[in-house]
């Protein structure tokens, strides 16, 4: 059965997820984390794709992307995966796959991008690596909420429309880490990445209904079916 395609839209962000195969860990060291963030600088740039957010953890990656154009992503995604793979086989003298196929992508609209930007940069937070989001140090949390300078992030409009000056939009910025992500807020990211749609207001889910013709909402979550020698039991 043929895979679906994915939804691409040119100028419209994409949360970006990819494990390491059977969450097999893809960074063993400082040195891999580094590697990773030089190659995806270069992909970056190379297909005109702007990362907003990023974080990674030992099994797996998050990123925060706007394309320049349609099929622009998966280009970058494919030379950074396959670029790393290499250094990373390479070093730990190993052969064969290290992601769990392919990655998995969601539109964001404007209104979601700062949620999805805290989702990643907290992802170490909630999985008990860090006590709080500046102690990691392979996150965009530095930049965008420190000043950090970091070559990979480019600021999105939504960012930037937070203050009239960077320190400003940093500070405002810092301030949506003060609450933790409302639990429906978390839902929503998790499904929409999961199902790889539309993430974002019913408005922006219509418009892009209505460019690529497909259904942009998710899928309601089913209750799992009753295997039939549980049927009947309390």
């Amino acid at each position: 059965m043929p895979r679906a395609p994915r939804f691409d839209l040119a100028y419209v962000p994409q949360h970006i997820i990819q494990r390491g195969h059977d969450g097999a860990e893809c960074f063993y060291a400082p040195a891999d984390y580094r590697s990773y963030l030089v190659q995806l600088l270069h992909a970056s740039s190379r297909w005109q794709c702007l990362v907003h957010a990023y974080v990674l953890m030992p099994n797996h990656v998050h990123l925060l992307v706007t394309p320049s154009c349609v099929g622009a992503l998966a280009h970058m995604m494919q030379g950074l995966g396959r670029n790393y793979v290499s250094y990373f086989n390479s070093t730990y003298h190993r052969s064969g796959t290290l992601w769990e196929g392919r990655y998995k992508s969601c539109l964001v609209g404007s209104d979601y991008v700062l949620s999805c930007q805290c989702y990643i940069e907290l992802n170490p937070v909630r999985s008990g690596l860090v006590g709080e989001p500046s102690s990691y140090p392979w996150s965009s949390y530095a930049c965008n909420a420190l000043g950090k300078p970091d070559p990979v992030v480019v600021p999105h409009a939504e960012f930037v429309a937070l203050g009239n000056y960077r320190e400003q939009c940093m500070r405002a910025y810092r301030q949506l880490f003060a609450a933790d992500i409302e639990p429906a807020v978390l839902r929503e990211i998790r499904t929409y990445i999961q199902q790889q749609r539309a993430l974002g207001s019913p408005a922006f889910q219509e418009r892009v209904e209505a460019m690529l013709g497909r259904c942009a909402k998710a899928r309601p979550a089913h209750r799992p079916r009753k295997r039939p020698e549980a049927i009947g039991r309390v």
